[in-house]
């Protein structure tokens, strides 16, 4: 029987067979529900990728559904209609997915306790723990909180969309009283470890809400008397969108605080709640919190902010977790020689977390000290809390060097972080710069200048992911340092329209947003409709974050009728629809969702046996190919496409974590057949990397053709 919530969502397709990338979002969040319900993961991790489904849902309504909302109220007619029906499906489907969220963690909780970890509520305490309970409330929460009584004639403050809230429901005498409580989460644990049970082992933990629920009198203690009091959980999540004034009468950096305060009194566009609400109290809340026909309304479990769980402790045995894969260090970096020697004798290609991001660091200290090192300049997008990228920086000017900084005061959720970077950048002498106006700089680049035999030579740097010492250790994304000149001269160029941008430049070898990229990747796809039309054999493989882009979609569905082999690797939104018979025959597509954050951009285009690649930080959408600066950078030194073309072949044949991506958005996991090697590709590379063999890889239907076959440079 038919998905009657599927078949609405699918009755939204344009007539251009373009699937609203919302949905497809959805999607991806469903994929990562997947893992929590996959038993072959160990618990711990399963729990956490319930925090990670949750986060990634909190930032969906900011950003996403905040913006539908917005299409609705400045759109009119069909336009109109359509965006009201979107809103619908969404809506309908993240119902759908909490109500699998739910069911899963029923039974994670389960399989804790058989392991003897339990997650206990107020209402399970023994005696012994109950005293243990309300002392550490008396002692450690009791102060933090700041509890507000409902009143009638009193404003309610702006509450924290980060946060989340008890309703408390009051009985005194014959009347209810109602206040809300913020849970401190953000200065205490929200699993508190209390003694275990007597007689019994293992670990026993609180969460910090249940704690409050327990001690609830004594919040209101010589205030209000209190008969009865139930305390109920909800959060918020408000529109993420900042607004930024155009003036020119008020530096950047004020402006950006100005707007970032702006946004926690932003609209809310979901309210998420405990089912078990009294409805006199939610209509209460709802009213005194203006909550209009197009805001969500959830209905959900006891406990929200599962966000949390991402940080859950594994206090078992370390079989509860993944077991860590070893970074592979580069044995001609770890030489006595600079690390400018390396580099200049042969381009330098890594991967994350597989190698360790200290080479970038290292490479960053290396030119602070190098006395032949004049300038560093560098994009600095999102970084670590204690980021040793920035010491290195502020190493490199103390030694007398020209640092140029780009800091974009615009990366969504890390604006008020990139200020503080900003500030502390400029007070130790850096030049900081925020790039132009109406274009975020999301390119990864690194450019160092020095003299050499009297001539001024780059060294430069162009990868798929952030200057963060954090991320690089679950993010998988490629790193390229080099000597080649001509992308030196185009990084150098890069930088140059970043500090003037009246300039429009020649670049040589790189594809840049927004001047070059949607030009460049239409060509390169050009290319293979026309090779595939005179005859010859024709492909691409295009590994990504999104795929959403509307022109692209289109040139892709032109390249399948043409007969190219498309093969589409992509972890989040996809908008196209592979598999369509007359529309998309020859594309096909997968997702692989695993410990790691799959988030390199590749482009291998097959280009008649000469093979092209490219790796960078532009993803196939819009807002990276049009209102972005973004670098994608060819690859050619023979080692690192041999070693490209090893990863996405062991991507491809992945019948372990690979979801088929299809136009129903099915997820089906790739088939995994009896004959030939189970190959799960994260833990697969982790191996060919540190021995260099490839795995055998299976019959399975979505192997690619077998006349396509690895070469040590093609595809």
């Amino acid at each position: 029987m038919a998905n009657p919530i599927k078949t609405r969502a699918a009755d939204l397709r344009e007539s251009d067979h373009f699937y609203p990338r919302e949905l497809s979002w959805l999607s991806f969040n469903e994929r990562v529900l997947q893992e929590a319900a996959d038993e072959s993961v160990p618990i711990i991790e399963r729990l956490r990728y319930l925090g990670i489904f949750s986060n990634n849902g909190d930032e969906f309504f900011r950003v996403r559904v905040a913006e539908v909302r917005r299409l609705i109220s400045v759109s009119s007619g069909s336009n109109r209609q359509y965006f009201k029906d979107l809103l619908v499906a969404i809506l309908d489907r993240v119902v759908e997915l909490q109500q699998e969220f739910d069911r899963i963690y029923s039974v994670i909780m389960q399989e804790l306790a058989r392991r003897k970890i339990y997650l206990i509520n107020e209402r399970q305490l023994d005696e012994g723990q109950a005293r243990y309970v309300q002392d550490y409330f008396s002692e450690r929460v009791l102060p933090e909180l700041e509890p507000i009584l409902l009143r009638e004639d009193r404003a309610i403050p702006t509450l924290n969309d980060e946060s989340i809230y008890l309703a408390v429901d009051i009985l005194s005498g014959d009347s209810y009283n109602y206040a809300v409580v913020e849970v401190p989460t953000d200065r205490l644990e929200r699993f508190v470890e209390i003694p275990r049970r007597k007689g019994k082992g293992g670990k026993v933990f609180i969460a910090l809400d249940n704690v409050i629920r327990a001690c609830l009198p004594q919040m209101f203690r010589g205030v209000i008397p209190v008969d009865e009091a139930q305390a109920y959980c909800f959060k918020f999540s408000r529109d993420a969108e900042l607004e930024i004034d155009t003036g020119i009468t008020q530096s950047l950096i004020d402006k950006m605080a100005k707007s970032l305060k702006q946004r926690k009194k932003a609209d809310a566009v979901r309210m998420v709640y405990d089912s078990t609400i009294p409805q006199r109290l939610l209509d209460h809340l709802c009213t005194r919190f203006g909550f209009g026909k197009y805001d969500s309304l959830i209905a959900g479990g006891r406990y929200h902010n599962s966000k949390d769980f991402m940080s859950f402790p594994n206090v078992g045995p370390k079989y509860l977790e993944h077991k860590p894969l070893p970074q592979i260090r580069v044995e001609r970096l770890e030489c006595e020689n600079s690390i400018f020697d390396a580099i200049r004798d042969k381009d330098v290609f890594l991967y994350y977390p597989y190698h360790p991001f200290d080479y970038v660091v290292d490479f960053l200290k290396t030119a602070a000290l190098d006395p032949d090192v004049t300038d560093i300049k560098i994009c600095l997008y999102r970084v670590a809390k204690n980021s040793r990228v920035i010491d290195a920086l502020v190493n490199a000017v103390d030694n007398g060097k020209r640092v140029l900084a780009v800091v974009e005061l615009a990366a969504r959720f890390d604006e008020e972080a990139n200020i503080s970077w900003a500030q502390r950048l400029t007070e130790n002498g850096i030049n900081v710069i925020f790039g132009i106006p109406g274009l975020k700089v999301h390119s990864k680049l690194i450019l160092i200048e020095r003299r050499e035999g009297g001539s001024r030579r780059y060294y430069s740097h162009i990868g798929t992911g952030n200057f963060n010492e954090k991320t690089a250790r679950v993010y998988t994304d490629f790193t390229l340092m080099t000597y080649d000149q001509n992308v030196g001269k185009d990084v150098y160029n890069i930088f140059d329209f970043l500090q003037y941008n009246y300039r429009r430049p020649d670049y040589r070898l790189l594809l840049v947003s927004p001047h070059s990229s949607r030009p460049g990747l239409l060509a390169l796809i050009d290319q293979e409709i026309e090779n595939a039309r005179a005859g010859y054999r024709a492909e691409m493989t295009l590994k990504c974050n999104n795929l959403v882009d509307r022109e692209l979609v289109k040139k892709l569905y032109e390249a399948s009728a043409a007969g190219v082999q498309v093969h589409l690797i992509v972890r989040g939104m996809c908008s196209l629809l592979p598999g369509v018979k007359g529309l998309s025959d020859n594309i096909q597509a997968i997702s692989i969702v695993d410990r790691y954050l799959e988030h390199p951009r590749v482009y291998v285009f097959y280009n008649r046996g000469n093979p092209r690649y490219m790796i960078g930080s532009a993803d196939l959408m819009t807002r990276n190919l049009d209102f972005r600066v973004e670098a994608l950078v060819p690859i050619f030194d023979q080692d690192a496409q041999e070693m490209i073309q090893g990863i996405l072949d062991q991507q491809w044949h992945d019948n372990v974590k690979a979801r088929v991506l299809d136009a129903d958005l099915s997820n089906a996991f790739a088939d995994s057949k009896k004959k030939g090697a189970r190959i799960r590709s994260q833990e697969s590379i982790h191996r060919y990397l540190s021995t260099g063999k490839l795995p055998r890889f299976p019959s399975s239907r979505m192997r690619v053709p077998a006349k396509r076959r690895r070469k040590k440079a093609g595809l």
